[in-house]
């Protein structure tokens, strides 16, 4: 199966993922305000090549809620599962053992595939994989014009999608001459206009520069923060995962630690033990503070220190 055969589905009413789900919907909601679960996983084990030479455990009893309109990181070592774990949550893998449901609806059930593929788009490491077109707007109207949507809604959907993503200006633009970062947000515009309720983003910022990466974040905490799109993204880099509002770590095919982010880079034993690192703002401040600087708990971007110190000279 393809990448556009997994990202590009077909429209379906479903209950929780109808074209007017949340993120889109008029009376939109923060990400506090809703407490629903959208993901359940529950006992979830994934064994690949099972019975065959090359088995191999990737997940083991692992249990997990993604609450509507959250934004969850997962880290952890290479090998960990966290990949394995994010392809579940669109049915691109099915449980060995366990269940992982969406909207309520069960991933292994062959006959809601779409309509689950419908709720929650993917987005993956290389943006090239997944343009299909010669123009960035042509290439963002792809996949409304497969759900069979009049011209005038793709249009409406085309525009609003390329604002929402900073992209308007290169409409007319072809895509291979889009930076890194324009391309990934086009990668994004390409699930987003078809009004998914969650994205789930597998290392997308595994082949950008540090400006293309905070385009990326930027883009994120917006569409999260203002149109309620529940993100689960799947990362090495810790300074994205410090602006998440929850982190899980994985390790051995096994949820670590699931916790906000301030709680899980406290942890500063746990995480070399995995072989991860701090933020590099979260260790600044822990240098500090054991040369004698009050720097409090919780400082996890360069911002939190700068704010620190611009409030401790106003004082």
């Amino acid at each position: 199966m393809g990448t556009w055969d997994v990202i590009r589905m077909t429209e379906r009413n479903v209950t929780g993922c109808a074209k007017d789900a949340p993120g889109f919907h008029d009376s939109r909601l923060t990400a506090h305000d809703s407490k629903e679960i959208f993901i359940e996983v529950k006992d979830l084990t994934y064994i690949y090549n099972r019975g065959k030479p090359g088995e191999h455990r990737a997940l083991s009893s692992v249990n997990l809620d993604v609450r509507a309109g959250e934004f969850l990181a997962v880290v952890g070592p290479n090998g960990s599962g966290k990949s394995t774990l994010a392809r579940h949550f669109n049915a691109m893998l099915k449980p060995s053992g366990g269940s992982v449901t969406v909207a309520g609806m069960d991933t292994s059930s062959p006959d809601l595939v779409w309509e689950i593929r419908r709720c929650v788009g993917m987005v993956f490491q290389n943006p090239d994989n997944q343009i299909v077109s010669s123009l960035v707007e042509e290439d963002v109207a792809f996949g409304a014009e497969n759900l069979g949507l009049p011209s005038e809604e793709v249009q409406k959907r085309v525009e609003e999608t390329l604002r929402l993503t900073g992209l308007s200006q290169y409409s007319k633009h072809a895509p291979h001459l889009l930076s890194g970062g324009q391309k990934q947000r086009l990668a994004i515009a390409g699930v987003l206009v078809m009004h998914p309720s969650c994205l789930v983003l597998d290392e997308p910022s595994s082949m950008l520069d540090p400006v293309g990466r905070a385009e990326l974040m930027e883009n994120l905490t917006r569409l999260n923060r203002t149109m309620n799109v529940t993100v689960v993204l799947v990362t090495h880099i810790m300074e994205e995962a410090a602006l998440a509002d929850r982190v899980v770590i994985m390790s051995d095919g096994r949820i670590a630690v699931s916790a906000p982010p301030a709680s899980v880079f406290a942890e500063v034993d746990l995480l070399e033990g995995l072989g991860l690192k701090l933020p590099v703002a979260a260790e600044i401040a822990l240098g500090l503070r054991k040369r004698g600087f009050p720097l409090p708990e919780g400082i996890l971007t360069i911002d939190d220190i700068v704010s620190f110190f611009s409030g401790s000279r106003t004082e």
